[in-house]
């Protein structure tokens, strides 16, 4: 009886593994299919292997099973595992092992996922002596594979020689280009396709915004909807940036509309979380917090991260700090982003003493690391109102490594402050970590003419020009 019970508590599909014979090929293609997830997958896998199946000659069956095992490794967390199985099969299985395209297309997908460029190209030899290069499955896999890991003229080459293309292999290629910035390369081959869909016009929209082309990102989503095309979740997250760039609540305020009415706003959280951002970085923080209430329970750490983000932006320290209490009544583990905003709301808001205890509580009650761009944060904050010594001080007992940044915060508090001994000292340390930023030198020898030292400022721009610093050109936006 005990015996039965513990078989009654195993997964139907394993106790049917324990009591098949192993030569049952169709009996386990057919879990594997409906058995989704990664444990069940190297259960039959295991099983594969201790039974021998593989090492006798395979049919069409055999040959379907373990593509379906290299898919699933290849899309899951550990796609080496879908190589490692390759390997096994050449070493351990009869002679004449069975492979189609779908093998290949899979093995170079988890080449692609893991960014594997050589092991890709050795596929990409072994489809050719295995007779598969004109395969439009298996060459998409390789488009894919060259434009994921940046070897984009083989990407290219690989896409020309193709003398069958479809849908998939024109977003491969076009894809690729956009994701490593090359544009004009991209929106060339999307003005080439004979059929576009809307992966082909997010592709492009999104890298448009990630080479900081907000504007072009914008045009080509006009045009999308000009031509009838609907936008999915993903196309609203790669646009939603962009709007908040430009600052286009008209446009954004009917993407929001069309999300509600589509119900994109319910079928991916994300989406709620980019309106926030949007609303929030374009000035309309009753819009962000509108969104946030409508979330409900479907809002996460991103959605509080994302309004606290908001009130730090525009100054409003002390809605920051309040929504962040109420993040802790609501038992959402902040994160070091929280901190962050937290931390340069109370620097730009003035709360120097709710800033600190922020900071204390964010190591010794979250068990929070801080980073460097805590403690700039940390020493903005204190050096706003004066207490430039106690700033300085921070930064020396500073058990994360000090960089330019740090101490380039102190210089410029030193020069509101106009305490000139302090910030020679800073100069200092910042000379002995990079020379070659020129706002630096013209900084200190502000702060030496204004006290009177107009020697000491000469000689500091001398070594301006001698040591050849750049200066970034200031700008201002209206």
């Amino acid at each position: 009886m005990a015996c039965l019970r513990r078989l009654s508590q195993l997964p139907p599909f394993y106790y049917l593994l324990q009591h098949f014979p192993s030569h049952h090929e169709h009996l386990l293609l057919s879990l594997l299919r409906f058995q989704l997830g990664r444990h069940p997958s190297l259960q039959i896998h295991s099983h594969l292997v201790t039974s021998g199946i593989h090492r006798y000659r395979m049919g069409r069956t055999g040959i379907l099973l373990w593509n379906t095992l290299i898919y699933r490794y290849s899309l899951g967390l550990f796609p080496l595992e879908a190589l490692h199985l390759y390997q096994h099969l050449l070493f351990f299985c009869s002679p004449d092992l069975p492979t189609d395209s779908f093998t290949f297309s899979f093995l170079i997908k988890a080449c692609a996922t893991s960014s594997l460029l050589a092991s890709g190209t050795q596929f990409h030899a072994l489809v050719v002596k295995n007779g598969f290069a004109f395969d439009v499955y298996v060459h998409t896999s390789l488009v894919n594979m060259y434009s994921t890991c940046g070897a984009l003229l083989d990407a290219q080459k690989a896409f020309d020689e193709m003398s069958q293309r479809n849908t998939v292999s024109w977003n491969a290629i076009i894809t690729g280009f956009a994701k490593w910035g090359e544009m004009k390369m991209a929106r060339s081959l999307f003005e080439q396709m004979p059929h576009r869909n809307v992966i082909s016009w997010t592709g492009l929209i999104d890298g448009y915004t990630r080479s900081r082309e907000p504007e072009e990102a914008l045009g080509l989503f006009r045009r999308m909807a000009d031509e009838g095309i609907s936008p999915s979740e993903i196309t609203v997250l790669a646009i939603v940036p962009a709007i908040s760039n430009l600052g286009a609540l008209d446009i954004g305020g009917t993407l929001h509309a069309y999300c509600l009415k589509g119900g994109l706003d319910l079928s991916d959280v994300r989406v709620e979380n980019s309106l926030i951002d949007m609303y929030a970085k374009c000035g309309m923080m009753e819009k962000s917090l509108q969104v946030f209430a409508e979330m409900g329970k479907r809002s996460n750490l991103v959605s509080w991260n994302s309004i606290i983000s908001g009130f730090a932006i525009h100054g409003m320290a002390n809605d920051a700090v309040e929504f962040f209490s109420k993040m802790c009544l609501e038992n959402v583990k902040p994160n070091w982003v929280t901190f962050l905003s937290l931390l340069n709301a109370c620097s730009h808001g003035g709360l120097i003493d709710e800033g600190m205890r922020i900071f204390t509580g964010m190591v010794k009650e979250h068990n929070i690391e801080p980073e460097t761009k805590h403690y700039s944060c940390l020493i903005d904050m204190l050096g706003r109102v004066g207490k430039l010594h106690e700033a300085e001080r921070i930064i020396c007992r500073m058990p994360a490594e000090v960089n330019a940044v740090v101490w380039r915060t102190l210089l410029g508090c030193c020069s509101k402050h106009g305490e000139v001994e302090i910030g020679e000292r800073v100069m200092k340390r910042i000379m002995d970590l990079e020379r070659g930023c020129g706002g630096d030198y013209v900084v200190l020898s502000n702060m030496l003419t204004e006290a009177g030292r107009y020697g000491d400022a000469e000689i500091v721009r001398k070594l301006l020009n001698e040591r050849n610093a750049l200066k970034v050109p200031g700008l201002s936006l209206i």
